[in-house]
């Protein structure tokens, strides 16, 4: 079993007083790491989940007494996609205020729900995580440094969702379940989104631009769906964990693109999937973006994981002068140019220079992938 990058934080927040709160797309693994994490205790963990009609039911007029009740003996309470269930914001503050001996953890994948649910019950009262499909550091610890490097033009195509990951050979049929059948399982049931099949080939159209700016308006021209639309079913997609934004960076440069905007995907095996395209990277146009996708999707993993609160960005001016990827952190600016051909060559452009004097600027490659991506 690989081992999870949050494993041991949540391990040593076991019993402070505080609900655990694991937030993801379905299927990166959150039951099993929970079930790992209590592995050998398990007539002490009552587990639950959210999928599940009779479970719902049961929470639908919960009071403190039936869930003392109902919760017996078990020193842990797991509540898994606990965003079906109504109110749940309010029934977890139940647990954590009347059972302060119990350990509470709920999973939720769509945190457009569940976040907005548990916010204010539980100020003061959580710890909140989010998992990712399987990260670059994760698999080295798994295998190898040089093993996940050798990986990495699989993985641009791929991606790294732990079933995919754990079944070689049956990639293909897995993500074309996952696009299928989990993809859009929350989003579709939320109420604001009308018009599925516009959904999807709004997904489609993200992931051909992957890599260049995004129009609302463009995108609502080949979608049909108007421009305000189109922006409310990002942000959707952006709870659900399928895709992020990155903004341009301006700070003092006159001619620095100040509204722009980036969308990526946090797998590629899923944007890959929604094109229907699993050609090896070396047959493909579009291994650049490819490329810059799996690095940028990665790096957000890693600082994630090590709580590392950089502010991330993408950085271009009129003149079409760009930099892929830029961090700024306590003041500090740190440019990456992101090259899949080590042969390509980049250097910090003037202006970017010019204007940010103690930016440094960094190349990378899939030859020295680990000092972007390592943790």
């Amino acid at each position: 079993m690989i081992k999870r990058s949050i494993e041991s934080i949540i391990k040593d927040q076991l019993h402070d007083g505080r609900a655990i709160i694991v937030m993801g797309a379905r299927q990166v693994g959150k039951t099993t790491l929970l079930r790992e994490l209590f592995a050998g205790v398990d007539t002490e963990v009552l587990w639950m989940s959210g999928d599940e009609p009779d479970v719902r039911d049961v929470f639908e007029n919960i009071t403190s007494t039936r869930l003392k009740a109902i919760i017996g003996n078990h020193r842990v309470v797991v509540i898994d996609e606990a965003q079906r269930i109504e109110d749940i914001g309010i029934k977890l503050k139940l647990i954590t205020d009347q059972m302060p001996e119990v350990q509470l953890l709920a999973t939720g994948s769509s945190s457009f729900d569940l976040a907005n649910k548990i916010n204010e019950p539980l100020t003061g009262l959580k710890w909140e995580y989010t998992l990712f499909p399987l990260s670059f550091t994760e698999l080295v610890n798994d295998t190898s440094l040089l093993e996940e490097k050798r990986m990495v033009p699989h993985r641009m195509v791929f991606g790294s969702y732990p079933d995919v990951v754990t079944h070689p050979g049956r990639e293909v049929a897995i993500l074309r379940e996952l696009t299928q059948s989990y993809l859009y399982k929350d989003i579709l049931e939320f109420d604001r989104i009308h018009k599925p099949e516009k959904l999807t080939k709004l997904l489609q159209a993200l992931a051909y631009q992957v890599g260049a700016e995004v129009s609302y308006n463009e995108l609502s021209q080949l979608c049909g769906l108007d421009a305000k639309t189109v922006a409310n079913y990002i942000s959707i997609l952006e709870q659900a964990y399928i895709i992020f934004r990155l903004g341009s960076y301006s700070r003092n440069l006159r001619n620095e693109l100040k509204n722009s905007r980036k969308i990526y995907f946090y797998d590629n095996g899923i944007r890959n999937a929604l094109i229907g395209n699993f050609s090896q990277v070396e047959n493909r146009t579009d291994a650049g973006a490819l490329f810059e996708n799996y690095a940028i999707a990665e790096r957000m993993k890693r600082n994630e994981y090590l709580m590392d609160y950089a502010s991330s960005w993408f950085w271009r001016n009129t003149n079409k002068q760009e930099i892929d990827y830029v961090e700024e952190k306590d003041g500090k600016l740190q440019a990456y140019e992101l090259k899949w051909n080590p042969k390509r060559k980049a250097s910090m452009p003037l202006s970017f220079r010019n204007g940010y004097p103690d930016a440094d600027f960094t190349v990378i490659n899939r030859d020295n992938i680990e000092d972007l991506l390592l943790y």
